[in-house]
């Protein structure tokens, strides 16, 4: 028997979840990156949680655990009004159980302060990501961030 053939195949249904769910990620970097409270917003569910401790302990500062999608918009907005940042997301992998989904992403995070180029922290984060679709749309429920590596100057992290 080939264990091929006990395998559900892949929908186009299923591949464009698969999609929408990981634009939610996107939509989440790049509010960021943009300074966009509109797009950032609209990334997140109205109870989401963003956990960046693993992350912020591995540079060596502390970062609440953030709940709610109001709380998270202006505490990321606010830590990081100072840097210009630019964050890239590979490796996107999904699975998705009815209205719930999992992502596991790759994100590189870029901060440069705004003020001065020459410096920079650059991290690549490991994204746990669990997601909910709301009136058609999926939206990050719970994002849980560790830190693979960094490199740069942790000082330009003063303040976030």
């Amino acid at each position: 028997m080939n264990n091929h053939n006990t395998q559900r195949e892949c929908t186009v249904g299923d591949v464009a979840d698969k999609v929408a769910v990981a634009e939610a990620l996107y939509r989440f970097a790049a509010g960021i990156d943009l300074r966009d409270k509109e797009l950032l917003t609209a990334s997140l569910a109205l109870d989401s949680v963003s956990d960046f401790r693993l992350a912020a302990a591995r540079a060596g500062f502390d970062y609440p655990v953030l709940t709610g999608r109001e709380t998270i918009v202006s505490a990321l907005l606010t830590s990081l009004a100072q840097l210009d940042t630019t964050h890239s997301v590979s490796n996107p992998r999904v699975t998705i159980d009815g209205d719930t989904a999992k992502l596991e992403a790759m994100v590189e995070a870029q901060h440069v302060p705004r003020k001065d180029h020459s410096r920079h922290y650059l991290m690549k984060n490991r994204y746990d990501v669990e997601l909910v679709r709301h009136e058609g749309t999926w939206v990050i429920q719970r994002s849980t961030v560790d830190n693979v590596w960094r490199t740069g100057d942790v000082t330009v992290m003063s303040g976030v």
